[in-house]
């Protein structure tokens, strides 16, 4: 799968294009009250990946074993330190209710931790790189 985010930004105008594969989708986030910038910030959208990306891997998970599951509700949290840290104490909290027994969905959510791809990719430290810049004096 080929991912791709894109946020064009203007005075009172936040546009954001995401893309996954040939499926191109957008979604609304307000600008900040300045006019400029993003009403929500980095790293909630970051906790917002990490808690999406359980939920869905929950459902998917359990699909290839044959659960029903009806509710998902998944809480992420941690502390950005200063301008320019990293997280820390990054933690999220899940509750499953599905059609099986409580030892099969605690496997099923403790499996699931160990698919889920964008833990999996905070936790293996995966470099990110500033590519193509363009400067336009206006």
């Amino acid at each position: 799968m080929r991912m791709r985010a894109r946020v064009q930004n203007s005075l009172d105008s936040h546009q954001i294009a995401l893309q996954t594969n040939d499926n191109l989708h957008a979604i609304e986030i307000a600008p900040k009250s300045s006019g400029f910038g993003s009403s929500v910030n980095g790293g909630e959208l970051l906790f917002l990946a990490l808690a999406t990306c359980y939920c869905n891997d929950i459902y998917r998970e359990a699909a290839k074993r044959g659960i029903v599951v009806e509710r998902v509700e998944v809480t992420v949290e941690g502390d950005f330190a200063a301008e320019g840290a990293g997280a820390t104490n990054v933690t999220y909290h899940a509750t499953v209710a599905a059609q099986a027994s409580e030892e099969a969905i605690r496997a099923l959510m403790q499996d699931t931790d160990q698919v889920a791809e964008i833990q999996n990719t905070l936790r293996a430290a995966t470099p990110v790189h500033l590519g193509q810049i363009e400067a336009i004096p206006v």
